[in-house]
């Protein structure tokens, strides 16, 4: 069995194919590690005055910039505004010129700032609002919410595609009848079980990937800061649940594909399974806006289900240790009996060419 898995892993890691698309993976999660800096930049204004003082804009917004233009009278400032050389202007510290409606944050800055100004040199000081939570912490929420939604893509187009590779893999050896000169040599089950844990070794060599660069980029764009605690148990996570639901969904993508002898018929054969990754993948998705709702938390526990689910789960909110082993254990039991159905039909049908092999008739068999 681990011959046939460094096969499968010395044939696929050499080819052009895989090496170019492992680059191509690793710079798009890079560039998208990235992107919330470059894309996220602080608002910038200029602000014009006419026989006005600077407002303390800019201690009102730290996170934004303000360059102050002064200008002799207000036809300047006015013919400035309309060749949109600056965003406003400040008259006379009573009126504010723009060309149209003034943008929202710049004009609640200008009204907020100026009335503090004019009630400090009146004398008036009005002490801040004190800020008190009373309720859960949600300073990583939106970041959590985000790391969910990737981890979800991620898991579903790693899973998607495996299970694809796995059979055509299969229907290549059948067709080829390559698979008859194997099993005179290596059992059935070995060449099956060779086969999935090769392209699951590829597999998880794509998730490190992006896992790796992912985290590296987003350490060196300073993007790592809004990471939720405890990000190493959810790594680690999400590469359990991937080998979880990758030998789930491969077995029975084996199983199917073993039932035909052309790669003409994998779309069909392969359509139930298909439709049930999409389910999960679904799910999935829905639990990364409700973690914690009624449908996300019994979906977690239902196999294979809860291969995309527990790990969104896992990001998007703290979960119970519990319920992360339950979760887990029913898997693996569900794992265990997808491969004993998957080796008995892969065994019954992998010899038998031509048309295509019903699965009651493979199950009847003896």
């Amino acid at each position: 069995m681990m011959l046939v898995a460094r096969r499968e892993i010395g044939t696929q890691v050499r080819t052009r194919a895989f090496k170019i698309s492992l680059l191509i993976t690793a710079v798009l999660v890079g560039a998208l590690a990235f992107a919330p800096k470059l894309l996220d930049r602080p608002d910038s204004y200029t602000v014009g005055t006419v026989n006005s003082q600077q407002l303390p804009l800019a201690q009102a917004a730290p996170d934004a910039t303000f360059e102050w233009r002064a200008f002799p009278d207000e036809e300047a400032a006015k013919e400035a505004v309309l060749a949109g050389d600056v965003d406003a202007a400040l008259i006379d510290g009573v009126r504010v010129i723009t060309d149209g409606e003034i943008e929202t944050e710049l004009g609640v800055l200008m009204q907020s700032t100026n009335r503090e100004v004019k009630l400090g040199a009146a004398g008036v000081s009005i002490p801040p609002l004190q800020m008190q939570s009373v309720g859960a912490d949600t300073r990583y929420e939106a970041a959590r919410t985000g790391i969910a939604v990737v981890l979800v893509l991620v898991l579903f187009m790693l899973i998607i595609g495996q299970t694809m590779m796995v059979a055509m893999g299969v229907v290549e050896e059948k067709g080829s009848r390559i698979v008859e000169i194997l099993l005179s040599s290596i059992r059935p089950w070995q060449l099956l079980g060779g086969k999935i844990i090769g392209l699951g070794v590829l597999g998880l060599i794509n998730l490190g990937t992006i896992l790796v660069v992912g985290l590296a980029a987003s350490f060196a764009s300073g993007f790592a800061a809004d990471f939720p605690p405890g990000m190493a148990g959810i790594v680690a996570g999400v590469l359990v649940w991937f080998v979880l639901g990758y030998a789930f969904f491969a077995t029975l993508a084996a199983a199917l594909a073993s039932l035909v002898s052309r790669q003409e018929e994998v779309g069909n054969v392969m359509s139930p399974l298909t439709m049930l990754i999409m389910a999960a993948y679904f799910v999935a998705f829905y639990a990364t806006s409700d973690p914690t709702g009624t449908l996300a938390t019994i979906v977690s526990f239902v196999p294979p289900f809860s291969s995309m689910v527990m790990p969104v789960r896992m990001a998007a909110t703290e979960v119970p240790l519990w319920e992360v082993g339950a979760s887990a254990a029913l898997m693996i039991v569900a794992v265990l009996a997808t491969l004993s159905f998957g080796a008995k039909v892969y065994e019954r049908a992998v010899l038998r060419t031509g048309a295509r092999v019903k699965l009651g008739e493979v199950l009847r068999a003896k």
